[in-house]
């Protein structure tokens, strides 16, 4: 427990101001003696004394902004700690077909956020935490049990896209949420992208590293657009560069870390779809991790139990005045 506007603590003495003085009509009495034994009544004084100095405590506890920090709890579950990798560049607003969606058809991005969110709803035990790229890398959100943040970061994926792929940035982008947060259990990286870029030499150095160190499962769901060449195409003699085929490069840079890697190879909607059951299918172990609980804001709590104080205190006045 905590306060945001702990000033407001200094008005705690006046939380004895009930005790100072009673809330009923004094009588005069000549002689003590007259008055019966009434244990009830002073049950009821000590009663009524107690929940006036509660009502003033709630009052400036609730000025005070009390509230509950941050906290984890430990859960298990079956699932992983995945991080979602999502290409944001203008290609991804086009369809399957290379062109502006029209009618019934919808763009690649669209795509992919429909079929990740009934993915990121059927697993409630997974930590996920979402990166883009684009010209450069865009931390969205960390690795987290947060479903609507999650679903949220997502979303906004399919708004209009960026400028250019720049895939190597986004890489590194993702394999640092595991070195900041340094879950236990499975990882993996779950790209999304329509394309890749060449990776110069000291970038795939660092990726190669980095890969090594965290050693993710990795998941590429590379949506094709009609006409491009595809990850598993063999190319004509001469045009087997990363130049020429970045995309295919990158599926061979993946193949070569030595570690689980599955690329899927989309034409259309349908295939995303089945692409990410795949995923599903496949991460699916158990593993224990830590639950975080936000911040906790306590002000509403105060203020209406201080409500339901003076109301009793009311009561009891009420009370009083009929006798």
């Amino acid at each position: 427990m905590s306060f945001s506007q702990p000033l407001w603590l200094w008005l705690a003495p006046l939380a004895l101001l009930p005790m100072l003085r009673s809330l009923h009509h004094g009588n005069m009495y000549s002689w003590n003696g007259l008055l019966p034994h009434d244990p009830l009544s002073s049950l009821v004084r000590v009663v009524i004394l107690a929940v006036g100095v509660m009502a003033m405590l709630l009052l400036i506890s609730g000025l005070s902004g009390l509230f509950r920090g941050e906290y984890s709890i430990p859960r298990s579950g079956y699932g992983a700690n995945l991080v979602l990798l999502l290409d944001r560049s203008r290609s991804m607003d086009d369809s399957f077909a290379g062109r502006s969606p029209s009618g019934a058809e919808e763009s690649k991005s669209r795509a992919a956020v429909r079929f990740l969110e009934g993915f990121i709803n059927s697993r409630p035990h997974d930590r996920l935490g979402v990166a883009a790229f684009s010209t450069s890398a865009l931390f969205v959100l960390p690795l987290s049990s947060n479903r609507e943040a999650t679903l949220a970061a997502v979303r906004a994926s399919a708004l209009p896209g960026l400028a250019q792929t720049h895939i190597a940035k986004g890489l590194a982008m993702a394999l640092s949420y595991f070195a900041e947060d340094q879950p236990s259990g499975s990882r993996g990286i779950v790209l999304v992208s329509d394309g890749a870029a060449v990776i110069d030499t000291d970038s795939e150095a660092l990726l190669r590293t980095n890969f090594q160190q965290w050693r993710p499962h990795v998941y590429w769901i590379f949506l094709r657009t009609a006409g491009n060449p595809g990850l598993f195409d063999s190319p004509p003699p001469g045009e087997d560069t990363p130049q020429a085929r970045p995309e295919r490069h990158l599926h061979l840079f993946f193949e070569s870390l030595g570690l689980p890697y599955r690329a899927y190879q989309t034409e259309n909607p349908e295939d995303v779809g089945k692409a990410i059951a795949d995923i599903d299918r496949a991460e699916k172990a158990p593993f224990t991790y830590q639950y975080k609980h936000p911040r906790q804001d306590l002000r509403g709590w105060c203020f209406g139990l201080a409500a339901m104080a003076l109301l009793i205190l009311l009561v009891f006045k009420r009370l009083e005045i009929r006798l």
